[in-house]
């Protein structure tokens, strides 16, 4: 945590003052809201140190220390989606298939995106698109959890990618999923 400057720590000739009751006191001389803060038995705490000029408040330093730590805390709950890759080769096997839809399905429930990879190599990146677009729906059809193609299918160096992401709409995914298939071939 930051160290917050309070009372006779804060080196601004002027500042601008809130009350404990969040009413603006406007500009201050320092030493002016220092007897206000005395007055009242609390401290006066410089928030906004950056600011012209700077924001400081009248209050109690200790509650001003835990509704900080209590922002800090909640600020750390937001979780962040990644984006996780998956590999599939273009002659895997269906058991094969079946768990590495298991493993996507596992990032869709937890939020994350995932990027399907179908790796091409040597003469596989020359077959025809309708039997590469056949064996992305095959790896798609095995995904058990609800999701929606975020981004591709596109053709890279090494194969063809797409990214999907959890969808909240029920089970008609999969001829939304073909269109966009058939689109890109």
């Amino acid at each position: 945590m930051k160290k917050t400057r309070i009372n006779n720590q804060i080196f601004a000739q002027e500042l601008q003052v809130i009350d404990d009751e969040g009413k603006n006191l406007g500009v201050l001389k320092t030493a002016e809201a220092l007897i206000i803060a005395k007055e009242k038995s609390l401290d006066l705490i410089e928030i906004a140190p950056t600011a012209k000029p700077p924001v400081a408040k009248i209050t109690d330093y200790g509650k001003y220390q835990y509704q900080e730590s209590k922002k800090e805390r909640s600020a750390k709950k937001v979780k962040e989606t990644e984006t996780k890759g998956v590999r599939v080769n273009i002659g895997t096997s269906s058991h094969d298939l079946e768990l590495k839809a298991k493993k996507i399905s596992e990032f869709l429930k937890q939020g994350h995106r995932v990027k399907v990879d179908l790796m091409l190599r040597g003469r596989a990146k020359y077959l025809d698109k309708g039997f590469i677009n056949e064996r992305v729906e095959r790896i798609l059809n095995f995904v058990s959890e609800e999701h929606k193609i975020a981004d591709g299918p596109k053709k890279g160096p090494r194969g063809i990618s797409l990214i999907i992401e959890k969808s909240s709409k029920q089970k008609n995914e999969g001829s939304e999923n073909k269109q966009i298939i058939q689109q890109t071939a």
